[in-house]
């Protein structure tokens, strides 16, 4: 019995063990998470960051084989660092957009401003429906290009694309915003006294978290592309 013990033991610690595994895996997510808020606080590099963070977490869903977390991070925030920057670029630009709009809408009165309403929740809708692929779409063509296994999207390319995928994948779209939803509801909403926690829970996991949940997701929606 001591010697099944033992063994028993020595399986749970097994560095190829699910345990051990799932721990590495963890490890791995939160190197991501941190990496990500710090190479995001120039605020304008946030989309090379998320293109590298959903770099990772895709990486980790499909098991490839990968050098330490933090190199693959870095590699994957340069080789993404400028077409992901421009493309944050002109999400924020969509946003200031839909802000004016709003802003143009509350002037309104009455009917008029019901139905303008209804008009940008639609715009906003689909804004971040097809926004939420855009930086997961532009770490997989990136990696494709420098394996040398597909062309250069230019950035009317990846937006179209994402744009494509959120309807055509209409299922996965509203599965991977409602994980973003449901993550933020119970940080922030469901007990707002907690919110320090939360904070600390974000900086320390929750994006790489989020981003590992969604690439499940976004995995399969790329099937539809052949990739």
């Amino acid at each position: 019995m001591e010697w099944k013990g033992m063994g028993n033991a020595m399986k749970l610690f097994d560095p190829e063990g699910p345990l051990m595994s799932a721990l590495g895996m963890l490890s791995d997510l939160v190197f991501c998470n941190i990496l990500f808020c710090l190479f995001s606080l120039p605020l304008f590099t946030i989309g090379a960051s998320a293109s590298a963070l959903y770099d990772c977490t895709l990486s980790i869903v499909e098991q490839r084989e990968a050098s330490f977390i933090a190199a693959q991070f870095w590699q994957a925030f340069q080789r993404n660092f400028r077409r992901a920057t421009a493309l944050w670029l002109i999400l924020l630009v969509m946003a200031l957009f839909l802000w004016a709009y709003s802003s143009a809408v509350d002037a309104l009165n009455g009917d008029l401003q019901r139905l303008y309403r209804v008009t940008f929740f639609i715009l906003s809708f689909f804004f971040l429906a097809g926004g939420q692929y855009v930086f997961p779409l532009q770490a997989r063509f990136s990696r494709m290009e420098s394996e040398n296994a597909g062309k250069r999207k230019s950035l009317w390319g990846v937006l179209k694309t994402a744009y494509f995928l959120s309807a055509a994948t209409l299922p996965h779209t509203l599965g991977a915003a409602g994980i973003s939803i449901v993550a933020v509801y119970v940080s922030f909403f469901m007990n707002p006294a907690a919110l320090h926690t939360a904070v600390f829970l974000w900086a320390f996991a929750a994006f790489a978290v989020v981003a590992y949940l969604q690439s499940f997701l976004f995995i399969r929606a790329f099937r539809i592309l052949g990739q």
